[in-house]
């Protein structure tokens, strides 16, 4: 049972977390969590203080903390070492007056190492025997690539023995830091932004949990963002591969590398309402083949904007041998991934989710052709089962023509599962609108 930031983000929700753990301690719970709400980005906005000699953000990260454990009436000794160390942390950088990523993982550690002390510390308080870890004290081994990490294979072994253990023979319900754990050093790392998702599945995989549920603060996959279309409604089941897609091109509810772990282990995925617990909110499922009959040709609309295309022009495309292999060892070099790809006879296209880099590649690429970048597009993306289907294609490129819409690129996966296309920043959001009312109503 992951749960999220903001189901963490005051006394109150606490209260309401402890609640639904306490409502399964039948079934062998063990939790993730995540900092409190925005408080990354404060230990974030401490660390670059630092730098220019200030703390500001210290005082406030404290009282937030402090704040919690006073309504949950816990007391507020229970953070002393943490402080006392985040403070020594602020002392030696304020001093060196250098951040680099390593130190800025150190720094952000300290909001899930807190927030799982107050969890577990409430959850005792109200009958139930729970313990907090951080998650490199039960097997959570990470590669050194500070600011994105990757666990370790091993990881899996010594966390499912180490959690089960808590569980089986202690009868403790764990509460685990998301989002970190550290290299064979013993240096503290971060799996990325919306890690805890990650180790939530990575926890699950370990243990072969029976299911991996991601606790939000919405009611599960929506058909498309809630905030353009106010009708936009819940998906009750997905599969894996329906939820990799939306969660790649810009849904917001799952860190996309959180459905691996759970895919190779064929373990159902489950994102619910904190706030709603009654809600049934979305299953994600192992493989479409076990959904199939009730599938729809469309199940959601995701969108990705300022993405920037990059097209090479070059005669040589037509009986050229070797010329795709040369062009993607260019974007493999620079560590540059490529979301959409379209091709002619004379030309390629591809699209990259940013234009950091870009120029650079773009030199590179030159020695086989005319390079023309493009900027300010978006990639609209229509998931569902059965997006093959003649009608859908139709379907949506008619809405688009007939509302003046111009398409610059256009992908289909092999799987049938989902139809992407490349748009105008400023016309993202309109299309997302109109093919929803012309999917859903």
């Amino acid at each position: 049972m992951k749960f999220g930031g903001t189901s963490v983000g005051s006394a109150e929700r606490i209260k309401n977390v402890a609640s639904i753990v306490k409502s399964v301690k039948k079934r062998g719970p063990v939790v993730v969590v995540s900092a409190v709400t925005k408080m990354t980005d404060a230990l974030i906005s401490l660390a670059n203080e630092c730098v220019n000699g200030r703390d500001s953000s210290l005082s406030r990260i404290a009282d937030t903390h402090n704040a919690i454990l006073t309504d949950l009436k816990l007391p507020t000794s229970l953070l002393k070492k943490d402080f006392d160390e985040l403070k020594a942390l602020v002392h030696s950088t304020k001093k060196s007056k250098k951040l680099d990523q390593k130190t800025l993982d150190h720094f952000q550690s300290f909001g899930e190492r807190i927030s799982s002390k107050i969890v577990a510390a409430h959850m005792n308080s109200v009958g139930m025997k729970a313990e907090a870890f951080n998650a490199w004290d039960l097997g959570m081994g990470t590669t050194g690539a500070f600011g994105n990490a990757e666990p370790l294979e091993d990881s899996y072994k010594a966390l499912g023995e180490n959690i089960i253990k808590q569980v089986n023979e202690k009868h403790i319900i764990p509460v685990i830091t998301g989002f970190l754990g550290k290299t064979r050093k013993g240096e503290i790392t971060t799996l990325g932004r919306g890690g805890s998702d990650y180790t939530g599945a990575i926890v699950g995989a370990a243990i072969n949990a029976e299911a991996i549920q991601i606790w939000t603060d919405v009611d599960g996959i929506m058909t498309t963002d809630p905030r353009i279309v106010s009708n936009a409604r819940t998906i009750p089941e997905l599969a894996f591969e329906e939820a990799c897609e939306l969660a790649y091109f810009g849904a917001k509810v799952l860190h996309p590398k959180t459905i691996l772990p759970a895919m190779e282990k064929n373990i159902p995925v489950q994102v619910l309402n904190t706030f709603q617990p009654k809600n049934k909110g979305t299953t994600i499922v192992s493989t479409f083949d076990s959904r199939e009959k009730s599938a729809k040709a469309v199940e959601a609309l995701s969108y990705k904007k300022n993405i920037t295309i990059i097209h090479i022009h070059s005669p040589a495309f037509f009986d050229g041998s070797g010329l795709m292999s040369g062009i993607f060892s260019i974007f493999e070099r620079y560590k540059k991934s490529v979301d959409v790809v379209s091709t002619s006879v004379v030309s390629v296209s591809l699209t990259v989710d940013s234009d950091d880099k870009v120029d650079d590649i773009a030199k590179e690429l030159a020695k086989f052709g005319t390079v023309e970048i493009v900027k300010d597009k978006a990639i609209v993306c229509t998931v569902g089962g059965r997006t093959h289907a003649a009608t859908v294609a139709a379907s949506i490129f008619g809405v688009l023509g007939k509302n003046n819409i111009p398409v610059e690129m256009i992908s289909q996966a092999s799987s049938g599962i989902s139809i992407t296309f490349v748009v105008d920043n400023k016309d993202a959001q309109k299309a997302i609108v109109l093919l929803h009312k012309e999917f859903f109503g």
